[in-house]
Order: structure tokens, then C-alpha cells, then sequence
């Protein structure tokens, strides 16, 4: 349960993160949607962001690239924090 506390803690703050540095504040409903059953790797995350959105595909933008690159920082410390608890 702890696990799932943190991970839902750390979507928290890839969803803050990118509401304060590039504009995309999900509506509420989406936002518990993420933390509650956030996709596993960047790339899902970054798409689900958009699509939360509505904005349609943004695949080859700047802006595509801006947002994964937040996702991603969090996501790697994701995997850290995961090796940690199981000892590697």
C-alpha cells in the first residue's frame, strides 16, 4: 500500500509540475485518473497528458518534447525508488 501512496504522491507532482511550468492543469477528474492508474513509461504518460487535454497529436512538437522531458526526470526517480525497495 505504501508503494501505491508514493507513486500516486509522485504523479501528484509530475501533474503540478507541469500545470505550473508549461500550462497544462488537468481538469480534476483527470488529474485523480492519472494518479490512480498513471501509464508506466514517459511516453504513454506524455500521451495521456495531451489527451487529457484534448488536444489531438502532437508527436513531432516542441511542446510534446517539453512536456516528456518533465514526465520522464519523475519517472526515472520512479525506477530508483523502486530498485531501493527491493534491496538492488
Amino acid at each position: 500500500m505504501g508503494q501505491r501512496d508514493d507513486r500516486n504522491s509522485e504523479v501528484q507532482r509530475i501533474l503540478e509540475e507541469l500545470c505550473i511550468k508549461l500550462g497544462f492543469c488537468l481538469p480534476p477528474e483527470e488529474n485523480l485518473r492519472l494518479r490512480e492508474s498513471p501509464p508506466s513509461d514517459a511516453d504513454s504518460f506524455t500521451d495521456a497528458v495531451f489527451k487529457a487535454e484534448g488536444m489531438g497529436d502532437m508527436s513531432d512538437t516542441d511542446l510534446r518534447r517539453r512536456v516528456r522531458e518533465v514526465v520522464d526526470q519523475h519517472m526515472t526517480r520512479w525506477v530508483g525508488t523502486a530498485d531501493q525497495a527491493a534491496g538492488d
